[in-house]
């Protein structure tokens, strides 16, 4: 791999969660830095997640706060946040800008523009909230705004990544790419092959574990698992249901009193967030991911590279993950119907559990390897070939 980076360079990162940097990007700004850059690293109270900001220091990764709301809709706030930006961008005579997530794309962008930076990179990881579920009422007017946004601040970026090809029609369809914009597709985020490696399965002949990792959000298709296991408890009171996540401020999160519920009503077990999923991986069997809409779905990768069947919905960004019949199975979003039928196939034919798993990790080897991802990434944005 042959590297241009020939002086110092400083780049420059946006993200909207701290903890996202290093659990998505630390090996994309790991090998920043082995081409040569000053690497600063940018998110919301960046300093005060201390854990996060150790890692990244460790690593010779400068780190810096940005008052993002996550969630919020403050007009004011975002352009205070984007103010800051501009100047940390100044102070950091950064050469090139990488944001990821819809506000840091937006407002990171705009603001490297205004800044002069001479090459702002954006990376859509997934559409989110305004992009999925029925387009009407406060869901509708967040997606107007978006819509103007990303217009604004799109056509100010060299280059845009996308990660799976239906977002990247959805914004051409949208007229939120400049016709001369430079776009490329890249598999996801990846997955750290010897971070999450292969687990064996637990035994077959016992209760069958069914997980799902996500934000507690009704767009990743909480509610139809959690209806989809009251249907199977019925029949099957043996089998185990998982849910590892945390509700947040997002409109369409899911209250913790009614995950709580779901223990006696539904039989599904709400775990929380945790720093750590892998040893919830471990202890399942199947995957199951019925969400409406993603980039590409990392829990999927994750579960992929232990070793894991998967069930997840034919939607943009999930389908990409499962070829169906092969290494798990796609349902339609929205269907807890569908779900619950493909759950109970693994209940049917428990030989498919370990069929499927082996077929998941030959895929992830094959196509989202981590390493793979972050090369193709390098060599689009014009830094090796």
């Amino acid at each position: 791999m042959q590297d241009y980076v020939s002086r110092s360079q400083t780049i420059f990162i946006v993200a909207g969660q701290s903890a996202s940097l290093v659990n998505f990007r630390l090996p994309l700004l790991q090998r920043f830095r082995a081409l040569g850059f000053e690497v600063h690293a940018c998110a919301p109270a960046l300093s005060e997640d201390e854990a996060t900001a150790q890692v990244l220091e460790k690593n010779g990764i400068f780190v810096h706060d940005v008052p993002f709301e996550r969630a919020g809709m403050n007009p004011l706030s975002d352009l205070r946040a984007a103010r800051v930006l501009y100047k940390t961008m100044r102070s950091t005579r950064a050469d090139i800008v990488l944001s990821y997530t819809v506000k840091p794309v937006i407002w990171g962008t705009l603001a490297a523009a205004v800044a002069g930076i001479p090459q702002r990179v954006a990376l859509i990881t997934g559409l989110g909230y305004a992009f999925t579920g029925k387009t009407r009422g406060k869901r509708q007017l967040v997606r107007r705004v978006l819509f103007g946004l990303y217009r604004k601040a799109l056509r100010h970026a060299d280059h845009v990544f996308f990660q799976n090809p239906d977002d990247a029609a959805e914004f051409r369809e949208q007229g939120l790419l400049t016709s001369g914009a430079s776009v490329s597709v890249v598999n996801g985020s990846g997955v750290d092959l010897d971070r999450f490696a292969p687990a064996p399965l637990p035994p077959v002949s016992g209760p069958v574990r069914f997980l799902l990792i996500a934000r507690m959000l009704g767009d990743k298709g909480i509610r139809e698992f959690a209806v989809a296991a009251g249907r199977i408890k019925a029949t099957h009171p043996d089998v185990q249901f998982d849910l590892v996540g945390g509700t947040d401020a997002n409109p369409d999160s899911i209250a913790s009193s009614t995950l709580r519920a779901w223990e006696t009503e539904k039989g599904v077990a709400w775990h929380g967030s945790q720093m750590d999923v892998r040893p919830f991986l471990s202890a399942c069997h199947v995957y199951v991911l019925p969400s409406y809409r993603e980039g590409t779905p990392r829990s999927v990768l994750e579960a992929m590279a232990t070793g894991r069947a998967i069930v997840t919905t034919d939607a943009p960004g999930c389908r990409e993950t499962v070829i169906p019949g092969v290494n798990g199975f796609l349902v339609p979003p929205r269907d807890a119907q569908a779900l619950e039928q493909a759950m109970r196939r693994f209940l049917e034919e428990p030989g498919l559990i370990q069929v499927m798993g082996t077929e998941s990790l030959r895929i992830v080897r094959e196509k989202y390897d981590v390493r793979r991802v972050n090369e193709q990434m390098l060599v689009d944005m014009g830094l090796t070939k």
